[in-house]
C-alpha cells in the first residue's frame, strides 16, 4: 500500500491550507462567538473544485481520488469543523451517494449542480427518536400516483436552512421494518417543506444545524433514489462516505491542536524554562502526535479500499471512531497545555475542545463504532456486497 502523496494531492492540501488561512482563519473566532454562519464561503469553495472534489468530471465534479477529498477535509477542519461538515454532509453523504445509487437523469438533475457547487445537498435520516436505532425514524412516504406524500420531521440537519436538495428517509412500508425504508431526493421548494436551524450549541457554532418538517410533500416517483425498500442499505452506504469524511476531518483537527499546543509551548515558560521543557506537557505533545499518525493511516487505508471499489464499511468505522477519540482528547491535552488561557476564547483550542464532541457522537457514536468493530471479530458481524458501489479511482485520473 502507497501512502506517498502525488503531486496533484500535494498542490491540493497547499491550495485548501492557503484558503483557510486566508477566508476562515482571521475571521472564525468573531463567527464562532457569534454564532455566525457565512454561506458565502461555500461559494468560494465551489470555485475552486472543492464541493465536487471526487465526483467524475462528466458530472461536473473535479475527478479525484477518494483521498483527495480526504485532504480536503482535513485541512478544513484544521480552519474550523463547520467547514468540514459542510463538505462532508454536500460531499460525502449526499453527492456520493447520488453517484452511487442514483439513475443516469437524477445524476444529471441533481449530482451535476451540487458537484459544481452550483446548488448544496444535505442528508435527512436523524428524528428526534430515532439516531442510532434508524429503524425507529416516523417519517412516512405513501405512493398516490405518480407521487408520495412524505410527511415526518428530521432533526440535527446539517446545512437545514442552506441545502437546494435534500436525500429524504422515510417508511414506504412499516410491516417490514427496516427494510420498509426507502430514500427520496426532496427539494426545498416544494411545497409542505419548511426548515428551522437550532441555537444554543455546545460546539460548531459556526455551521447551519437544524430540523426539517414535511407536511404533506409530493414527492414525484421518479425522485426515489434505488427501490422501495432499499432506504437502509443507501443510508448505511451513505454513512461509509459521511464517515470516512469524519474521520479526515478529525486528522485536521489534531493537527490544529498540536500547532496551537507547540507555538504555546515555544511562547510560555513557567519554573524558569519553557513549559514544552516539562516531561507532563512532553506527554501530551507526545500523545497528540501518536494521534495524528495513527489516525492518518486508518482514514487512508479506508480511501485505499475506495479508491478500490471495495466495500470499506469495517475500515471505515474504525477509521471514525477511532480518529475522533484521538482528537477529542487532542483538544482537552491542548486546553490543558494552555492553562487558564486555553479557556477563553483567546486561544483557540476552547473552540476545539467544544467542537470535537459532536463527531465523536454523530455519524454513529463511540458506542455504535465500539460494537461494531467487536461483532466484526467475533464473527457476528459481516458485510455483503451491494449490488450498487462507488466507482473505483484509475490511475489516470478517471473514475471508471
Amino acid at each position: 500500500m502507497n501512502f506517498n502523496f502525488s503531486e496533484e494531492q500535494n498542490l491540493l492540501r497547499q491550495t485548501v491550507r492557503s484558503f483557510v488561512d486566508k477566508e476562515i482563519m482571521p475571521y472564525i473566532a468573531e463567527w464562532d462567538r457569534q454564532g455566525q454562519f457565512d454561506p458565502t464561503i461555500y461559494n468560494k469553495l465551489a470555485d475552486l473544485g472543492f464541493m465536487g472534489v471526487c465526483i467524475p468530471e462528466e458530472y461536473g465534479g473535479s475527478g479525484m481520488d477518494y483521498n483527495s477529498l480526504a485532504i480536503v477535509c482535513e485541512e478544513l477542519e484544521r480552519g474550523d469543523t463547520a467547514f468540514r461538515t459542510a463538505v462532508s454532509v454536500h460531499t460525502g453523504l449526499n453527492s456520493m451517494t447520488l453517484l452511487q445509487w442514483g439513475t443516469e437523469e437524477q445524476k444529471q438533475k441533481y449530482l451535476t449542480p451540487q458537484a459544481k457547487g452550483e446548488k448544496i445537498g444535505a442528508f435527512g435520516l436523524t428524528e428526534p427518536g430515532a439516531g442510532s436505532d434508524v429503524a425507529s425514524l416516523q417519517s412516512t412516504a405513501v405512493r398516490d400516483g405518480d407521487y408520495y406524500i412524505l410527511n415526518g420531521q428530521k432533526t440535527w440537519i446539517s446545512l437545514c436552512d442552506v441545502a437546494d436538495h435534500f436525500l429524504v428517509f422515510a417508511y414506504t412500508d412499516k410491516s417490514k421494518k427496516h427494510h420498509g425504508i426507502s430514500a427520496f431526493i426532496v427539494e426545498r421548494t416544494w411545497e409542505g417543506f419548511s426548515s428551522k436551524a437550532i441555537k444554543g450549541k455546545h460546539g460548531i457554532r459556526s455551521g447551519n444545524t437544524g430540523e426539517l418538517f414535511f407536511d404533506n410533500v409530493k414527492v414525484p416517483t421518479e425522485n426515489l433514489l434505488g427501490e422501495e425498500g432499499e432506504g437502509f442499505k443507501i443510508a448505511m452506504s451513505a454513512l461509509d462516505n459521511g464517515r470516512f469524511t469524519v474521520a479526515a476531518g478529525a486528522v485536521g483537527q489534531i493537527m490544529a491542536c498540536l500547532e496551537s499546543s507547540v507555538k504555546y509551548c515555544h511562547e510560555r515558560e513557567t519554573f524558569g524554562k519553557p513549559i514544552g521543557k516539562h516531561q507532563l506537557v512532553q506527554q501530551m505533545i507526545a500523545k497528540m502526535e501518536a494521534g495524528l499518525q495513527m489516525s492518518r493511516l486508518l482514514v487512508y487505508r479506508a480511501g485505499e479500499l475506495k479508491n478500490e471499489g471495495k466495500r470499506n464499511t469495517r475500515e471505515t468505522s474504525l477509521a471514525k471512531w477511532q480518529a475522533c477519540d484521538f482528537a477529542n482528547q487532542a483538544a482537552d491535552d491542548a486546553m490543558q497545555i494552555h492553562g487558564a488561557y486555553g479557556y477563553s476564547d483567546e486561544y483557540p483550542v476552547e473552540r476545539y475542545l467544544r467542537n470535537s464532541k459532536a463527531p465523536v457522537i454523530y455519524e454513529g457514536t463511540r458506542e455504535i463504532h465500539t460494537i461494531m468493530q467487536a461483532e466484526y471479530v467475533l464473527g457476528y458481524r459481516k458485510d455483503k456486497p451491494l449490488n450498487k458501489t462507488l466507482p473505483a479511482w484509475n490511475p489516470d485520473k478517471e473514475l471508471v
